[in-house]
C-alpha cells in the first residue's frame, strides 16, 4: 500500500518549489546570489518553516553568514509573496539556515580519494614483492 503523505509534507514541498522561484525572481540583494532551496521543514501546525539553503559556488563562512542574514531580513517580504502564491489559512513564518551537507559530502569524498590514492601504490608494491 502506498505511503500517505501528511499535509505538512505536501505544504513543505509546495513551499520549497515556490520559494526557489520567489527568491530567484524577487530578491535582488547581492549577498544572496545563486542558491538552492535544499529542504523545508514545516511545523505540524504549519506556522513555522525552517528553510535549508545551499549556495552555488565557493563561498567563505563570512559570505555564507551574510547571505543567510540577508534572507532572514527579507523573510517578511518573501512570506507576503508566498501568501499570495500559495493559498493557505496560515502562511508559515520563514527562518533560513545554511545546509552544510554538500560541503561535508565534498570533504568526505576528498578524504576517500586521498585514502585510495595512498593505498594504491602500497598495494602495487606488495603485489610486486610476492611475484
Amino acid at each position: 500500500m502506498p505511503r500517505e503523505f501528511t499535509r505538512a509534507e505536501r505544504v513543505s514541498d509546495a513551499v520549497q518549489q515556490e520559494l526557489a522561484v520567489l527568491i530567484r525572481d524577487n530578491v535582488r540583494d547581492p549577498r544572496v546570489g545563486m542558491l538552492s532551496v535544499t529542504d523545508v521543514d514545516i511545523s505540524r501546525d504549519l506556522a513555522y518553516a525552517k528553510i535549508h539553503i545551499s549556495f552555488v559556488g565557493e563561498r567563505s563562512q563570512d559570505e555564507i553568514d551574510q547571505g543567510i542574514t540577508a534572507l532572514n531580513g527579507a523573510s517578511g517580504y518573501l512570506r507576503k509573496l508566498l501568501a499570495s502564491s500559495i493559498k493557505l489559512r496560515i502562511t508559515p513564518k520563514l527562518n533560513f539556515f545554511y545546509d552544510e551537507t554538500g560541503r561535508r559530502g565534498q570533504h568526505l569524498s576528498a578524504l576517500i580519494d586521498l585514502a585510495v590514492s595512498k593505498e594504491t601504490p602500497a598495494a602495487a608494491e606488495s603485489d610486486s614483492e610476492e611475484s
